[in-house]
């Protein structure tokens, strides 16, 4: 069996098979350095897709930064009211996890240490992460800001080891200089990388071949597939589905017929299939902005004032990725943890904080209907290079009047920071959601064409 010991990262040879007793003749520590951390596989240097995943990033960034945290439970989050960003595995011990609402996981682990996320500092690092893997393959597709998919082949002549070592070396790397940790999953497709890489976390190294990828999954639950969560899990088990292997009863087109395009992925994921290549250049799909509220909070007033700060938020985010968007979607979260969207497809893409405003404000209103919502966000998606954005347009004569002023505003905040000046309408907005006088509202945003 090929052998990789990920501190010396020396290659050997495994005895195989086991002795007739039944004891593993495999060594457990590496012959050179006597290193526990030996990754073991029969296809170990044939294999080059990999997903690499940081090991609770944003906590690990903190922990670094804080060595008086270092063994301390870790929350990063958005206060009482929001929700777990992510958890270090110190408070995971206590069922903490992501998407968990803060105040359980404050109840859960009432002494854990709550930070406010750095998004700044991550994102640097995330950056210097995604160099590393760059300067072992070009072929590097993201996935977020802690996790992406890389493809070796062909590195081999490079960098003079396989794949697998390349990998070893890179995370070792990463550790000695950023001082944070990754789990590495390698296999022969995506969707089998992606699973590997959960296999054994934190600092794991897995391995999927294409030998047992078919028995591995079997057993699975049906939620290992990527692309399955809680609704589709519920309506595969009203079929008879808990299990992977459960899904090898249906044929292709049955699959298709029950659960749409859906249908084809879990035929051919549950039998180790993925013939997605990887993309190291894989368009922005979204670009968006939420807040979660203090307290609960009703009406069209009290609403609107969170959406245009939002709203400008997304405007900048498009700017300085040089993206315009051509639907806008409204999000709520009602108090009970229900998700509303709501969307409108503009008749041109924009990039202004102005049209993304009075698209979403219309369909706020419709929503605001005395309900008590936690969260509300924007986003745009149907990207598109900002050339063909905000055209002038004959029927609404004051759009271009709206960019050049919106324009001007990105010259001063450019030059003299991000909160040197602001538009009237936040102010009039604050100062209406504040007042909470029955009869006044903000003022809606002029009608709009109907869009197509």
């Amino acid at each position: 069996m090929n052998s990789l010991c990920r501190d010396c990262l020396c290659c050997f040879e495994t005895p195989l098979p086991p002795d007739p007793e039944g004891s593993d003749a495999s060594p457990t520590r590496c012959p050179e350095c006597a290193s526990p951390r030996v990754v073991a596989h029969h296809e170990l240097h044939h294999l080059s897709i990999a997903h690499i995943d940081c090991d609770a990033f944003y906590a690990a960034i903190e922990k670094r930064d804080r060595p008086e945290l270092r063994d301390q439970p870790v929350i990063i989050g958005g206060g009482k009211r929001g929700v777990v960003s992510t958890a270090c595995y110190v408070a995971r011990v206590y069922g903490i996890h992501s998407a968990m609402p803060m105040f359980k996981a404050l109840k859960a682990c009432p002494h854990a240490t709550v930070l406010p996320p750095d998004m700044a500092k991550y994102a640097a690092a995330g950056r210097e992460i995604r160099d590393l893997m760059r300067s072992v393959t070009p072929i590097v597709e993201p996935l977020s800001i802690d996790e992406a998919f890389l493809d070796l082949s062909g590195t081999e002549r490079l960098h003079g080891r396989s794949p697998a070592a390349s990998l070893a070396r890179l995370a070792k790397t990463i550790e000695e200089k950023l001082d944070l940790t990754v789990s590495i999953g390698l296999s022969y497709n995506k969707s089998l990388a992606k699973i590997a890489s959960d296999l054994d976390k934190p600092r794991g190294y897995s391995v999927i071949g294409q030998a047992e990828a078919v028995s591995f999954l079997a057993g699975q639950p049906v939620s290992i597939i990527w692309g399955v969560g809680k609704a589709l899990q519920k309506n595969l088990a009203k079929n008879g589905v808990t299990r992977v292997r459960d899904l090898h009863r249906f044929e292709r087109d049955d699959l298709v017929a029950k659960f749409g395009a859906m249908g084809r992925r879990l035929y051919a994921f549950s039998r180790g299939e993925d013939h997605r290549s990887v993309e190291p250049d894989a368009p922005t799909k979204s670009i968006s902005a939420e807040t979660t509220f203090n307290q609960d909070l009703a009406g069209y007033d009290p609403l609107l004032a969170k959406l245009w700060p939002l709203c400008e938020k997304v405007a900048r985010r498009l700017k300085a990725a040089e993206l315009a968007g051509a639907t806008v979607t409204l999000k709520l979260k009602t108090k009970d943890f229900r998700q509303l969207t709501r969307s409108r497809k503009l008749h041109d893409p924009t990039q202004l904080a102005e049209e993304i405003y009075r698209t979403a404000a219309p369909l706020l209103e419709v929503e605001a209907n005395g309900r008590l919502f936690r969260l509300i966000g924007v986003g745009v998606t149907d990207l598109v290079d900002p050339e063909q954005a905000d055209m002038p347009d004959l029927t609404d004569p004051g759009k271009a009047q709206r960019a050049r002023v919106e324009a001007v505003l990105d010259k001063v905040r450019a030059k003299l920071g991000p909160d040197v000046i602001e538009k009237g309408r936040r102010l009039a907005l604050s100062e209406e959601a504040k007042s909470g006088t029955k009869g006044i509202r903000a003022q809606p945003p002029a009608p709009l064409k109907k869009s197509r």
